[in-house]
């Protein structure tokens, strides 16, 4: 036997110790192997303080309990739930993806089946008509629905976007007032906070609500509202006073059949081509005091929590793009073959393809942790800024490789990937940019540390 322990305390203890550690080997009288002593080596002390901002990433495994671990194992329910809507997009909505991309055309009758199979107004509690999943599982329909369409996908969940404020801030008569009859059969709502000289600075509105008695007249003008043209439903964000900026911003519930509204014609779009998008008119349209979201000046709060919640299902939409591009990239650079071999076995696609699929399954989990986090009861605004930035960047990362994987191709509208990077782009900029994510994450990082 011999004894390798002769090192000096020191060099067990020194941080900064380089080069080799000595080491003497000696042999151990057989007397002294019964009663051999190692020492118990003392640890060098924390680097940081428990009150230190950075003591929760230093010691980031923490202690039995500290922190808690999401389970993303699927439930038989949820299997079944995502089996559902795969079988549904790729049945349904992928045979007319590029047909209605070209044209383009809104599908209405594929709209209509997915409310049939209850995949429209996911949000709703059943008790009023809905379907009553959480985020998760919405997060699991949405990516299986994506893969297919970005468009059609965005038209399916926008209800879901137009009725959060109702959910959220929402009277149990406004809710029994709107939200039964609106589910009760197929329709479409609008989330209409966009104006042309305010987009991501949602505290600059300008659309009035003037008060008159027991009414507010609503004037003003809204860009970019999905499903504008065939909604019968728009939940409105206006202000009482634009000298109060985001402290003026009202949210009213407004029925396409009041009189002063007027929708504008489909835009011309990039990608999303199967979903409907134009501008709304409201002229002096009159409000029931009654139709108010919450008090006045709530609105730019209500607006806010309402994209807290609707923002991660934006991940999974991204996610749904980015994994298409990456199965249709992998399945034909299997068939492409150059210099006597398939292209994927050449290293330059191969990293190519090890890249996107890392990227991939970080979105999923990024997105998968937002919801869950959610579901939990807790704000979520950190980590549903953080999926759907990363998940939508990746998505057009992922299609612009995909293009270059199939090289000129690509760039033809006779194959699917020019489609899908054309769909990813929107994600980077709806339902919040992503520079703004970049400014919220930041914000709530810096929160923890003040």
């Amino acid at each position: 036997m011999f004894n390798a322990l002769a090192l000096a305390q020191n060099d067990l203890r020194d941080p900064d110790a380089t080069g080799p550690v000595p080491v003497e080997l000696s042999e151990m009288p057989d007397a002294e192997r019964s009663s051999v002593h190692v020492p118990s080596l003392r640890l060098p002390s924390p680097r940081h303080a428990e009150d230190h901002p950075s003591a929760d990433i230093a010691d980031s495994a923490g202690t039995p309990g500290s922190r808690s671990m999401p389970d993303f194992s699927l439930t038989p329910e949820q299997e079944s739930l995502r089996d559902l809507a795969r079988k549904f997009a790729r049945t349904e909505m992928a045979p007319h993806a590029a047909e209605c991309d070209r044209r383009p055309r809104f599908p209405e009758e594929i709209y209509r089946k997915a409310y049939e199979l209850g995949l429209m107004n996911l949000n709703v509690p059943a008790e009023y008509g809905g379907s009553g999943l959480g985020l998760f599982d919405q997060c699991l329909i949405v990516e299986e629905l994506a893969y297919a369409c970005g468009g059609m996908t965005t038209s399916t969940i926008a209800n879901c976007l137009a009725l959060e404020p109702i959910l959220l801030d929402g009277s149990p008569e406004q809710k029994e007032r709107f939200l039964k009859p609106f589910c009760a059969e197929y329709h479409l709502a609008s989330f209409a906070l966009t104006e042309p000289s305010s987009g991501s600075d949602a505290g600059a509105v300008r659309t009035i609500a003037r008060k008159e008695g027991n009414d507010y007249l609503l004037t003003g003008d809204k860009c970019f509202i999905s499903n504008a043209p065939h909604a019968s439903l728009f939940t409105v964000f206006a202000t009482i006073d634009p000298k109060l900026r985001h402290k003026g911003v009202t949210a009213f519930v407004v029925p396409r059949s009041a009189e002063g509204v007027s929708v504008g014609p489909d835009e011309e779009k990039m990608g999303h081509r199967a979903s409907a998008t134009s501008t709304v008119r409201f002229d002096e349209v009159r409000v029931p005091a009654a139709d108010r979201l919450g008090p006045e000046g709530n609105g730019f709060s209500l607006a806010m929590r309402t994209l807290d919640q609707t923002r991660t299902p934006i991940g999974a939409l991204a996610t749904g793009i980015a994994q298409a591009a990456l199965d249709h990239a992998a399945s034909y650079s299997l068939k492409r073959e150059t210099f006597g071999k398939p292209i994927a076995e050449h290293q330059a696609i191969q990293i190519k393809l090890a890249n996107m699929v890392q990227a991939i399954h970080a979105s999923r989990l990024l997105t998968w942790r937002a919801a869950w986090t959610i579901d939990r009861g807790q704000k979520g605004t950190l980590e549903s800024s953080i999926a759907k930035c990363y998940a939508s960047d990746t998505a057009f990362a992922v299609a612009d490789q995909a293009i270059q994987i199939f090289g000129g191709y690509g760039y033809m509208r006779e194959y699917p990937v020019e489609k899908l990077l054309r769909d990813a782009k929107l994600t980077q900029i709806y339902e919040g940019a992503n520079e703004i994510q970049r400014t919220v994450i930041a914000r709530e990082l810096l929160r923890g540390y003040a």
